[in-house]
């Protein structure tokens, strides 16, 4: 089934009562990684929705949110394929109503606490978690689903989205999957549609330059300056390094050490193309 409004999603979750109800959020442009969420989210729950929706309030004013890729008739065919049972596609005004600034000068926002968003991917996206938490919210409100299903590789969304569930007694179990990858390694995304066949090849120095550091610390060495320092080898011209961090990974504070519960993140962009990938270095 296909819902386009709050209200139908409502009537559908009534009929689901006593069932178990897993959620998973996505904007769409589907690709494995978002069916590897929902192939999990369909082995624990009885029914299963997708949201599809290109959310604008956690894009910043020169990002790409007018050319983010919007597919809904093929997301819809691999939904039904996978045994989706609802996908909810609303558009903006149906989420946050018709006329005014979409802005927290009119809007409630869901705000994470500062330092979890003053690093990573929050440090050059400012207010991007703000929207993230708010419209996650929204669709735990709307669907009132017992699990949310999320993938690792936005680790830092994930790490937040927990303690948004935890601060605000949200009733929901937050299912974290693990990082799909195309064959070459890259991480799969939905901004991977941007770059060209070279383009991809050099988008490979995240995952180089993770496994690099993920191998050194496996070796034995736990200084987080040199571990990071080895990334400088895989770098050419063709590659604008945003961020390189060594953090827990639960918690996202700083290490005096890397240790097995340390995770490797980079952002980095390719051929103008911001993309972003993780590692945990406990893990083998």
């Amino acid at each position: 089934m296909l819902a386009h409004t709050i209200e139908e999603v409502r009537e559908k979750r009534r009929e689901w009562k006593g069932l178990k109800v897993g959620l998973v959020p996505t904007m769409g442009a589907l690709h494995e990684g978002h069916l590897s969420l929902i192939k999990k989210a369909k082995e624990t729950c009885d029914k299963v929705v997708v949201s599809v929706f290109v959310n604008p309030i956690q894009f910043g004013p020169s990002e790409d949110y007018d050319k983010y890729p919007r597919t809904l008739d093929k997301d819809y065919e691999l939904c039904s394929k996978e045994g989706v049972d609802l996908v909810f596609a609303p558009s903006p005004s149906e989420m946050y109503g018709d006329g005014g600034k979409l802005s927290n000068d009119t809007l409630t926002y869901v705000c994470p606490p500062f330092f979890y968003v003053n690093k990573l991917c929050g440090k050059t996206r400012v207010g991007h978690f703000d929207g993230v938490c708010t419209v996650v919210l929204k669709l735990f409100n709307i669907v009132q689903p017992d699990y949310g299903f999320f993938g690792q590789k936005d680790a830092q969304q994930v790490v937040i989205i927990k303690k948004m569930v935890k601060d605000l007694n949200v009733p929901i179990e937050i299912v974290q999957c693990p990082i799909v990858r195309e064959e070459s390694g890259l991480a799969l995304s939905s901004r991977n549609k941007y770059l060209s066949q070279e383009g991809k090849k050099d988008a490979l120095v995240l995952s180089s330059i993770l496994n690099n550091i993920k191998l050194c610390y496996q070796k034995g060495i736990t200084d987080i300056e040199a571990l990071k320092e080895t990334a400088y080898s895989f770098l050419t011209d063709k590659h604008e390094m945003e961020y390189l961090e060594i953090l827990d990974r639960n918690t996202l504070e700083e290490k005096s050490k890397a240790d097995n519960d340390s995770i490797a993140l980079i952002a980095c962009r390719v051929e103008g193309v911001r993309l972003i990938d993780n590692t945990y270095l406990g893990e083998r």
